[in-house]
Parts: C-alpha cells; sequence; structure tokens
C-alpha cells in the first residue's frame, strides 16, 4: 500500500479555500499533485494563499451569486474532485431567527453546493471520468445546539441531500459523501472556544477529550476523495471524538 495518498495529474475544486479548513484542503491536495482551483470570495485570502502555494490556480467569487458561479467554474474546469467547504454560521436564537440571517445561510451552505456540484457533476459525466466530492457538513446536523436552529438545519439538509446526490451520480462512477466535524481549531474556532468555561461544556461531552485539529478534518477528506475510499459513497464521516456517542 502506498504510505501517502497521490493525487497526481488531477483536478480539484475547493470553496471556501481562503482560511482555515478550506484553505489547508487546497495546500494538501496541491502538494499530493493534484491541480488546485481555490474559490473565495474575499481577494486578500487567495492573494495569500497564492503566495504560499504558487501552483494553486484562484476564482474570487460570491457563492451566492449564481450567475457568476455557473460562468466561472463552468469556465475553470472541467474537475474531477470537488470539496464543498464554503459556509456560514448565522447564529441566532430560534425566536430571533431573521429572514437574511435564514436567507444568507440557505444561499451558501446548501443552495452553493447543490449548484457548484451539478455544474462539475456535469463536466465529470460529460468527460465520461469519474469522481468524488466531499461535503464538510457538521456533528450539528445530527445534534441539536442552541442558538444554532438555522445553522442545524441547514447541515442536516446538506446531509440529505448529499445521500441523494450519491444515489443519482453513483451510475457515472461518482461518490458523494460528507464529513462532520465537531469544533475545529481554525483560527476563528480558537477564537470562538478560547473561554474555558464555554469550551468545557462541550468538550465535557466529547470522550476524547478535546477538538478537532484541521489535520484531523484534512485527513479525512483527503481519505474520502481519493482511491483508498473507492467503495464508500453516500456516507457521513463523524469527526466528532465521539460526541453523538455520549
Amino acid at each position: 500500500m502506498e504510505r501517502h495518498l497521490s493525487f497526481r495529474g488531477r483536478r480539484a475544486l475547493v470553496t471556501g479555500a481562503g482560511k482555515g479548513i478550506g484553505r489547508a484542503v487546497a495546500m494538501a491536495l496541491s502538494r499530493a499533485g493534484a491541480r488546485v482551483t481555490a474559490l473565495s470570495r474575499t481577494a486578500a485570502d487567495l492573494e495569500s494563499l497564492s503566495r504560499e502555494c504558487p501552483g494553486i490556480e484562484t476564482l474570487c467569487l460570491d457563492l451566492a451569486d449564481w450567475e457568476a458561479v455557473e460562468a466561472a467554474v463552468g469556465a475553470a474546469g472541467p474537475f474531477e474532485l470537488l470539496v464543498n467547504n464554503a459556509a456560514v454560521a448565522e447564529l441566532q436564537s430560534f425566536l430571533d431567527v431573521t429572514r437574511s440571517a435564514l436567507q444568507r445561510s440557505l444561499d451558501v451552505n446548501f443552495g452553493a453546493v447543490l449548484h457548484v456540484s451539478q455544474i462539475v457533476a456535469r463536466q465529470m459525466i460529460a468527460q465520461g471520468v469519474p469522481g468524488a466530492i466531499v461535503n464538510v457538513s457538521s456533528q450539528a446536523s445530527k445534534r441539536a445546539l442552541r442558538d444554532h436552529a438555522v445553522y442545524c438545519s441547514t447541515k442536516s439538509a446538506l446531509d440529505m441531500l448529499s445521500k441523494v446526490m450519491a444515489m443519482e451520480l453513483g451510475p457515472h462512477k461518482i461518490r458523494v459523501n460528507t464529513v462532520n466535524p465537531t469544533v475545529v481549531m481554525t483560527d476563528m474556532g480558537r477564537i470562538n472556544w478560547s473561554d474555558p468555561q464555554k469550551s468545557a461544556a462541550m468538550i465535557n461531552r466529547i470522550p476524547l477529550g478535546k477538538f478537532a485539529e484541521v489535520d484531523d478534518v484534512v485527513n479525512s477528506i483527503l481519505f474520502l476523495l481519493s482511491d483508498k475510499s473507492a467503495m464508500t459513497t453516500g456516507s457521513s464521516l463523524m469527526i466528532d471524538g465521539g460526541f453523538l456517542v455520549s
């Protein structure tokens, strides 16, 4: 068995690639030989990514703009690998959910995944090549969390969308899976969970007693993109330290 995963010669698109998990996935795929296109709506993040990893191509887009996405992603492809990582977290209590927060969350966490996946899957089918799609979901798709009414709901919808995609795209040799992490120690994660009292309440519910590191998620995504998981589709890979069993 190969010691390291190789994606040499394969083309990959990663959304939400300016920061955190998406950025790390884009860099890991590039270092493993893939030709990577990184998509983000923040130009400065893409510029710094290009400096750090010069081989990566970039697309600066707002995923809520369907026409712009259709044109730009269509022109940038075809791709054989897709990681739908872009997401927003509009945290409000149920009684305080606003229409704007709901719409933005639906546009990015659900609608953009559907749309980008349509574009890329059509390219795969037209090229007659097998492919792999990984959608970045969350443990919040499986468990209710306070002030996460919209976020939990959109991630649950994403899990079911992924299963339907796996069913319908399977005959075209396109696999679709999700990764469902707990809190991840990105730069933003460290800021949001730096309060020991807040973090302790969550960590105490995780049997492994810790949050996930970025590499925990990246390694799982790479596995699901690779031929090492050739018989895995329609699955949700929990990266939660056992949160859901407690």
